[in-house]
């Protein structure tokens, strides 16, 4: 058993990409590391969330597997924290039953959530799933820098600016953007963009409502009154590019 605190290894590291679960019941934390070291992963398992943070920052795992409840700082605490200093994917598992309370964890950064009780191999693939957009090699952009009014964003380095000022931004708010800034004047329903930005075939679409409304923080000049990122009601969004087409 897990002791408060302790690592332990879920697999051999040469057996695949590393997942830092961070989960403080232990009957849980071993289904999570018995599943993913069954489909490839390594995975280290700590019962404290100020212990996760501090192994997240040394270790620079591939993706975090986050629960919300932890003794110490709790799953929204250390995603906040670890979000200051890192872009690597979090799931966040929660047993809270209030929308509200679920969206907090994506509201700091977090990539996805699960509620409790959760299948395990609904777990394993959304790992896959955010891996597989967070770790393929996009194909080389036409131009190393996209210009959409007052805003550039270089798909190479990963980066946005907004009038010469540096947009911090998770990765899949980028991947967000970068997927608008494809489709320009396209409209798509959230679980459109759910399937094509997630690669989730079914999921909660309050996950895209939530980096919608990020989105806009960041690069709307008034988010409150969005231009670009506009919603079209009782369908979906569309990105009506300011200034005409990127170029």
């Amino acid at each position: 058993m897990t002791q408060p605190g302790a690592a332990t290894d879920g697999g051999s590291r040469a057996a695949g990409q590393r997942v830092l679960v961070v989960e403080d019941d232990h009957e849980v934390a071993q289904v999570i590391s018995d599943y993913l070291h069954r489909a490839g992963y390594s995975a280290v398992v700590v019962s404290d969330g100020a212990v996760g943070l501090e192994l997240a920052n040394q270790t620079s795992p591939d993706l975090v597997v986050l629960d919300v409840m932890l003794p110490g700082l709790n799953g929204i605490q250390v995603c906040h924290r670890l979000r200051a200093r890192s872009q690597v994917p979090v799931i966040m598992l929660t047993s809270m039953g209030s929308e509200n309370d679920r969206l907090r964890g994506l509201e700091v950064g977090a990539d996805d959530y699960l509620t409790k009780p959760f299948s395990p191999r609904e777990l394993v693939m959304r790992v896959q799933a955010v891996l597989r957009r967070t770790t393929a090699m996009p194909p080389a952009p036409s131009s190393p820098v996209r210009r959409v009014g007052d805003l550039e964003v270089d798909e190479a380095a990963r980066t946005v600016t907004k009038a010469g000022r540096a947009l911090t931004m998770t990765n899949k708010e980028f991947e967000l953007l970068a997927f608008f800034l494809d489709h320009p004047g396209r409209v798509f329903r959230r679980d459109e963009l759910l399937r094509e930005v997630w690669s989730y075939d079914f999921g909660d679409a309050s996950t895209v409502t939530v980096h919608v409304r990020r989105l806009r923080s960041k690069i709307e000049d008034d988010p409150s009154r969005p231009t670009a990122l506009v919603t079209v009601w009782g369908v979906g969004y569309r990105f009506d590019p300011p200034g005409g087409a990127a170029r």
